[in-house]
């Protein structure tokens, strides 16, 4: 008797990739009668059902389902797909959103809602949930062609792909109006060219290929692994500061607390791929001054020379982003992993202040030895790593500086820019 009934399901399984709905339908029915409480067979049903255009019975299934497995995100979003096609919009957004409430990455149920909020004409709130689907569908490899795309769903994923198009080029250029205004459209062409790329309409990658920015890539700047310093005329008076920084690190680190992971990880478990040590557990520290935009003004007050110093600086600075700034700590042993950097258009300084023999950093396949009290300025979108191969505790100052080659206005505007994607990502649930 078991082996029948998982004949049936297979059977049913493949009317319906058939899209032999209402044959599947019919199989399923008897089934479901003599099996009301398993899951699968009533969703098999509900599915043949809402397929078949027998919307109404397939509601009631779903209604069902969701009783029987309350704790299925599948069985919400059915149901919503089977409200929506009877043009119940508000309830199916109920159904969407207690199927997302129970997985976050349920992008499918996003599809819908996005779909769901563009018949009731909320426009924008159909972007965003068009954009967290995609992005979610993509990155578990789905949605990237036709290949990938289920034929049911093509239409209405090529539908959602449209809108965010047209709607992330509206949102972004409507909070670039203020910049043009300020500073004229001819001195942000390149930014143009910018926008252009990272939307995907111009494809204009890195000339190199060891740059591989992660998030942001600005067409058009020199590809430089490591600055001159006459691109920065302040490096010399900030340089001889270097002593006073040095003092309250000093005095910092005979005190307890304030340091935390860099990477946000406790465990060498976590950041294997990121940090490897030989001389037990690896560790890369940070006492932050700045970090996602955000100055830590306890952190600033227990070292107020410092803080004072930073303050003057010409640092990135862009709303809930940059700059980040800190005291980085590595510890003996340590050895930061190849990795790349977010954005070209902005660049990392290191003030050293304790280097012991065999520390160093590699840009790019160019490596550079820290020298206590001498800034290095890099592009850390080229691969990249550092290591301390000694026995004691090595310290930089590290800092986001805008790239010297974007102009006044560049700054002006990927400042607004970066701060609107990051707005957009986040009500899109994509941050």
């Amino acid at each position: 008797m078991q082996a029948q009934h998982q004949d049936v399901l297979t059977r049913a399984q493949q009317l319906l990739q058939q899209q032999n709905f209402a044959a599947a339908a019919d199989l399923l029915a008897p089934v479901a009668q003599r099996n009301p409480g398993e899951p699968g067979v009533v969703r098999l049903l509900g599915l043949a059902q809402l397929r078949s255009g027998d919307v109404a019975t397939a509601r009631q299934t779903f209604q069902h389902l969701t009783l029987l497995a309350p704790g299925d995100p599948d069985g919400h979003k059915d149901l919503g797909v089977a409200l929506a096609s009877l043009g119940e919009l508000d309830a199916a957004l109920g159904a969407f959103d207690a199927a997302l409430a129970l997985d976050a990455n349920a992008y499918l149920a996003r599809l819908h809602r996005g779909r769901t909020l563009e018949r009731l004409g909320r426009d924008d709130e159909a972007l965003y949930a068009y954009f967290g689907a995609i992005r979610r569908a993509q990155d578990a490899g789905r949605w990237l062609s036709d290949e990938t795309t289920p034929p049911l769903l093509r239409e209405l994923v090529q539908n959602a792909m449209a809108v965010v198009d047209a709607g992330r080029r509206r949102v972004f250029g409507k909070a670039l109006e203020p910049v043009i205004a300020r500073h004229g459209a001819a001195a942000l062409e390149r930014v143009e060219i910018c926008l252009a790329n990272y939307l995907g309409e111009t494809s204009l990658p890195p000339p190199d290929d060891t740059q591989r920015p992660l998030f942001l890539y600005f067409p058009g700047l020199p590809s430089t692994r490591y600055f001159q310093r006459e691109l920065f005329p302040w490096l010399a008076e900030f340089e001889a500061q270097a002593g006073v920084i040095r003092t309250e690190l000093q005095q910092l680190m005979q005190e307890d607390g304030g340091f935390v992971p860099f990477l946000g990880n406790d465990t060498p478990e976590q950041v294997a791929d990121q940090l490897v040590g030989t001389r037990g557990e690896p560790a890369w520290n940070a006492f932050f001054f700045h970090r996602h935009g955000e100055r830590y003004d306890d952190n600033c007050r227990r070292c107020p020379q410092t803080a004072a110093i930073l303050d003057k600086l010409p640092l990135a600075r862009i709303r809930a982003h940059a700059p980040e700034v800190c005291f980085s700590v590595l510890t003996p042993g340590s050895h930061i992993l190849p990795h790349t950097g977010v954005t070209n258009t902005r660049v990392v300084c290191h003030l050293p202040l304790i280097v012991p023999e065999d520390c160093a950093l590699v840009v790019g396949g160019e490596t550079h030895a820290w020298q206590e009290g001498r800034c290095v300025v890099f592009d850390d979108t080229f691969e990249h790593e550092a290591w301390n191969r000694s026995d004691k505790l090595r310290v930089v100052l590290l800092m986001d500086l805008w790239n010297p080659h974007l102009s006044e206005a560049e700054r002006d505007a990927m400042g607004v820019l970066v701060g609107a994607i990051g707005d957009f990502n986040a009500a899109a649930g994509a941050a």
